[in-house]
C-alpha cells in the first residue's frame, strides 16, 4: 500500500523554496507514495509545473481575506456573516501594522490567520510544512499525521525570528529539515534541545532537466545586446533587499565607468516598492541599456546558458539554488560572501567570492572578465563535478519510512 504524504506551502511564486518543492515533487517515486499538495493560495509561476501525479487540494477560501485590504475584507466578511474571520483579520491587521519585522509579523499573526484555515481531513503517514512559519504551523495545528516535518530554507538567525514563538511548534515536530550545514548550525544554536531532530537535505537540482530546458527558445534580446565585446551577466533573484540587487546596480555602474560594456539581466519578481527603488537607481546612474529587470520568466535557463558570467549579489542565502544551476551550466560565477557561499563556491577554484559591497563585487567581475584562462579552468572543473542532487530524496524517504 502506498504511503500518504501531504506537503503544505503558501503559494508557488518564483522563489527558491518554491522551486525546491517543485523539484522534489518531480523526483518523488509515485509508485510508493500518494501525494497531496495544500497551498494557501493557488498562485505563482510554478503552478503549471506541479506533476500530474500530485493531488492539488482546494485552497482555503477565507485565507484570501488576509491578502486584501482590511476595508475590503471587513465589507465582504460582514456581508457573508463571517464575523469570526472578520475579527481575526482585525487582530492580524494590528500585528501587520505594529510589528516592523516581517518574519516576526507572520509568526505572531498565525493565531489569527489560522482562523481562516479549516482542519485538513484524512490521516497521513507524513505531513511536511515546506517553509518556515505558516506552513509548519499549519502542519502542527491542522493535520493528523504519523510523522510531522518542518522545512527551513534560510539561515534562521538572519531572519531575526522569535524562537520563543517557534519552540512549541518545533517541540511537536518529528524532524526539522534544512538545506545546508550553515543553516543547520544556526538551528542548533537557536534550538539546543532539538539537535537530534535537525537534518540536512540539500535542494534537489537535476542536470538533465536544466540542460534540456536551457536549449529551448527565449525572447530575443534587444539589438543593443548584440555587440561582441559586450559582457552578458545574469542574476536570478527576487528584488528583495536581502538579494542585493542594489549592490549589483552599484557594481554595474562602477564597471561601466571603468569602460566595460555590460548587459546585466535580472530574472525575478519584486513588490511595487522594490521595483520602483531598483528602477530609480538604474535611472539615476543612466544604466537603462545596461541593467535590465526582466521580471519572472517561465524558463530562466536559456538566459543562464547565454550568460558570460553568473552573479549572485545576495546579503543572505539559505543555499542558493540558482548558484547550483549556474554550476551545472559550467558558468563563471561571482557571488558575495553570504554565510553559505563557501558551501557552494571554492574561491578562485570554481568561482569568485567577493565582499558584500559594490566595489568588491565589481572588482571580482572585472577579474573574471579579464582573466580568460581562469574562466576556462573553472568551466573545466565544473564540467567534471558531480552536481546533480536527485539522490537527496532518499534522505526524505528515510525520515518518513
Amino acid at each position: 500500500m502506498k504511503k500518504k504524504l501531504l506537503f503544505i506551502m503558501n503559494n508557488l511564486h518564483c522563489g527558491g523554496a518554491e522551486k525546491s518543492l517543485i523539484s522534489l515533487l518531480q523526483t518523488l517515486d509515485y509508485s510508493r507514495y500518494e501525494v497531496d499538495l495544500f497551498l494557501f493560495r493557488h498562485e505563482g509561476l510554478f503552478m503549471s509545473q506541479i506533476p500530474g501525479s500530485v493531488n492539488l487540494m482546494k485552497p482555503p477560501p477565507d485565507n484570501l481575506y488576509f491578502n486584501m485590504s482590511i476595508k475590503t475584507a471587513f465589507a465582504d466578511c460582514f456581508r457573508k456573516g463571517k464575523i469570526k474571520v472578520a475579527l481575526a483579520r482585525l487582530f492580524a491587521q494590528y500585528i501587520f501594522v505594529t510589528e516592523k519585522n516581517e518574519a516576526r509579523s507572520e509568526q505572531r499573526a498565525w493565531k489569527y490567520v489560522s482562523a481562516s484555515i479549516p482542519r485538513i481531513g484524512g490521516k497521513y503517514d507524513a505531513a511536511i510544512g515546506f517553509l518556515e512559519k505558516n506552513p509548519i504551523y499549519c502542519v502542527i495545528d491542522k493535520v493528523d499525521a504519523k510523522v510531522k516535518i518542518g522545512w527551513i530554507h534560510t539561515n534562521y538567525a538572519s531572519l531575526r525570528m522569535d524562537a520563543a514563538i517557534d519552540r512549541p511548534f518545533f517541540d511537536r515536530l518529528d524532524y526539522i529539515v534544512t538545506v545546508s550545514d550553515e543553516c543547520a548550525s544556526a538551528l542548533h544554536k537557536a534550538f539546543k534541545n532539538h539537535t537530534g531532530k535537525i537534518k540536512v537535505i540539500h535542494n534537489i537540482v537535476s542536470p538533465s532537466i536544466i540542460r534540456r530546458m536551457s536549449d529551448l527558445a527565449m525572447p530575443k534580446p534587444p539589438a543593443s545586446d548584440s555587440g561582441k565585446d559586450c559582457t552578458n551577466i545574469t542574476t536570478v533573484a527576487r528584488l528583495s533587499p536581502v538579494k542585493g540587487i542594489d549592490i549589483a546596480i552599484e557594481a554595474c555602474r562602477i564597471l561601466v565607468e571603468q569602460g566595460y560594456r555590460i548587459r546585466w539581466n535580472v530574472l525575478g519578481y519584486g513588490t511595487d516598492q522594490e521595483l520602483r527603488e531598483c528602477t530609480r537607481l538604474i535611472r539615476q546612474y543612466g544604466l537603462e541599456e545596461c541593467f535590465r529587470l526582466l521580471g519572472t520568466v517561465d524558463n530562466p535557463y536559456p538566459y543562464l546558458k547565454s550568460a558570460d558570467i553568473y552573479v549572485q549579489p545576495s546579503r543572505f542565502e539559505g543555499k542558493s539554488i540558482a548558484v547550483d544551476e549556474a554550476k551545472i551550466m559550467a558558468k563563471p560565477i561571482v557571488v558575495t560572501n553570504f554565510s553559505t557561499a563557501k558551501e557552494q563556491i571554492e574561491h578562485r577554484l570554481n568561482g569568485w567570492i567577493a565582499g558584500m559591497n559594490p566595489e568588491e563585487l565589481a572588482e571580482g567581475i572585472r577579474k573574471v572578465i579579464e582573466d580568460v584562462p581562469l574562466r576556462t579552468r573553472w568551466a573545466e572543473r565544473l564540467s567534471r563535478e558531480k552536481l546533480g542532487t536527485e539522490a537527496e530524496v532518499n534522505k526524505l524517504y528515510e525520515l518518513i519510512s
